[in-house]
């Protein structure tokens, strides 16, 4: 595994950077890594939109500010877009191309020499159609340049101290929504609500998934015994249909990574 000094060198060497930050897993150790080594010649930009959490946008301002970067918020009109919100399979594109033309615009405006997003050799086997919107903006990958794959990314952010190291993988609240359901900005709302009542059952990985009026929740496998409990499992019920779900179910295969993606029946249960 290459050494945490050799992200530094990447850094250095582009000489001023701004990361495409979400405050997940991967842009963070970037954040860390693009502000040691360029200090206030790095920029961390968050784009905040219906798609992104509310839990998910603070705690990312949360984690700038513990890194000591220069953090930007940019409203971000993916939602505005109808391609995008037709969810036809090529969402992620049409999202990506949105967040990258911002992160290009800003960065010309502070004369930061590159972008640079998060992914990493990992993603390259799954489905990701905002890769060709980073290749058309230019977009750098260090982790990809440099080898690393997630655990390498976890283990570098553990030694560091970061908070991230173990945080679970959340993508966008749109990909909640099967290929070819239309996105709204009430069901990503209705999304957001419901996943805060899974969270606040104590669930650090889960997903609420958009089927109209029934949400299908996704807890880890090993977990689901514990909606067993009448009070857990009525609060769970409860709190989604206050989020305005009529049905709430439990998918028992548990939960598993972009199981609303197009490849996602082509792969076993629980693969991540």
């Amino acid at each position: 595994m290459a050494s945490y000094e050799a992200l530094l060198d990447w850094f250095s060497e582009a000489g001023s950077a701004l990361v495409a930050f979400s405050g997940g897993v991967d842009s963070t150790l970037l954040a860390r890594a693009a502000h040691d080594a360029l200090g206030d010649r790095a920029l961390a930009l968050t784009a905040v939109s219906a798609s992104l959490a509310p839990a998910e946008l603070e705690g990312a301002r949360r984690l700038a500010a513990s890194i000591g970067i220069e953090h930007r918020l940019e409203t971000s009109d993916e939602t505005s877009r109808p391609e995008y919100l037709a969810n036809d399979g090529s969402r992620c594109y049409h999202c990506k191309t949105e967040l990258y033309r911002i992160c290009r615009r800003v960065a010309a405006e502070r004369g930061l020499r590159v972008v640079v997003n998060g992914l990493n050799a990992d993603d390259l086997t799954d489905h990701r159609p905002g890769s060709r919107a980073a290749d058309e903006a230019g977009v750098r990958s260090p982790f990809v340049e440099l080898g690393w794959d997630k655990a390498a990314i976890r283990e570098h952010s553990s030694r560091l101290g970061l908070p991230t190291a173990a945080k679970p993988e959340l993508a966008c609240l749109a990909s909640r929504f099967p290929t070819g359901t239309p996105i709204t900005i009430a069901g990503l709302e209705r999304v957001a609500r419901a996943e805060e009542v899974v969270a606040g059952l104590g669930f650090s990985q889960y997903r609420v998934r958009f089927h109209g009026d029934l949400a299908r929740v996704e807890v880890p496998a090993d977990e689901i015994a514990r909606l067993a409990d009448p009070a857990r499992r009525e609060r769970l019920v409860a709190g989604v249909r206050a989020a305005g779900f009529r049905f709430v179910t439990l998918d028992l295969a548990g939960y598993h990574r972009g199981s609303s993606n197009p490849l996602a029946m082509e792969r076993p249960v629980g693969d991540d």
